[in-house]
């Protein structure tokens, strides 16, 4: 495996490369970009990368599914860090066109879904295409196949495009998600600002299934920050969960949700506990559920156990 590797989104000039050179050991990686999802984290499974860096999840328009199901299916991986980066898009052009010129434009789709009324408002009859990347865009604009593409305003120096508009989106503040992920390894140690994350199976389908997963977390005061149903590709209606939550795994309400999953449920992936990219404050913990609680209740019964204890 190289050692110094990670692999992103590409090509150059995606919103998946500036987010990964925010982190401090960027600088001192191989970075090479692979042309789709499936294949950026291929080629950790494969030992050719130590480290894959993709979006998870658009403020705007939800899940990237295509990094949730890599997620879910194949050979396992673990999440290490996250990154949190605020997005705002630009349209490129070759130099010259103007807006009257524009009758085809590209991007991302998710990028898409961002700006879609600034688009119906200020280029209402040109043609949307998809493209693999908004970087991706900008390089087939470039090369003459379509007039505009949407993305970001760091693009347009690598692909010799001018900037026709910037500061496009739909909704204030729009933010993307991006993990670090690499083959499962020892779980960094909690920070006191951590994230956890898991894949879970239903174990049947019957009334209540589902909450009787989320009870498990509940009964523990944990908070969930995200959840997201997936197909299980056997049949309509089999779903499995992607479930991000507060606390780490070394913390004991956060091991024992999990094994009380792992009890219930025919498979359950864990995806690593790593630092939260927002620093924000934990929910305020319900009495009873601090890991003093916890470990005040494990002393005692060990003190009934050996009749040291009331009972």
């Amino acid at each position: 495996m190289s050692a110094t590797r990670y692999t992103y989104l590409g090509p150059a000039g995606t919103f998946t490369e500036a987010a990964l050179r925010t982190l401090p050991e960027a600088g001192t990686r191989e970075l090479v970009p692979l042309s789709s999802v499936p294949a950026v984290l291929d080629a950790v499974r494969a030992g050719q990368a130590a480290g894959a860096f993709v979006a998870v999840e658009n403020s705007v328009e939800g899940a990237v599914t295509a990094t949730s199901d890599e997620l879910v299916n194949g050979t396992p991986l673990m999440i290490y860090r996250e990154v949190l980066l605020p997005i705002s898009f630009a349209l490129l052009v070759r130099p010259g066109t103007s807006m009257a010129d524009i009758k085809t434009v590209t991007s991302h789709p998710v990028a898409q879904a961002q700006v879609r009324r600034w688009l119906a408002a200020n280029l209402p009859d040109a043609q949307w295409e998809s493209a693999a990347s908004n970087a991706d865009g900008a390089r087939l604009v470039q090369e003459g196949r379509y007039d505009a593409a949407v993305a970001g305003v760091f693009a347009a120096p690598l692909y010799k495009l001018d900037v026709l508009a910037d500061e496009i989106h739909d909704a204030e503040s729009p933010t993307t998600r991006f993990i670090l992920v690499g083959r499962p390894g020892r779980v960094s140690s909690a920070t006191g600002f951590d994230k956890t994350s898991m894949v879970v199976w239903l174990p049947d389908d019957h009334p209540g299934a589902l909450l009787e997963l989320l009870q498990e977390f509940a009964v523990r005061g944990i908070n969930l920050m995200r959840i997201e149903s997936r197909p299980t590709g056997e049949g309509m209606g089999n779903y499995c969960f992607l479930i991000d939550c507060e606390g780490h795994l070394s913390e004991r309400r956060v091991s024992e949700a999990l094994m009380g999953l792992r009890r219930i449920c025919p498979q359950v992936r864990f995806l690593g506990s790593y630092p939260r990219a927002d620093h924000g404050a934990p929910a305020p913990l319900r009495p009873g559920t601090s890991e003093q609680d916890f470990a005040d209740a494990a002393d005692w019964l060990s003190r009934c156990l050996d009749g040291r204890g009331e009972l």
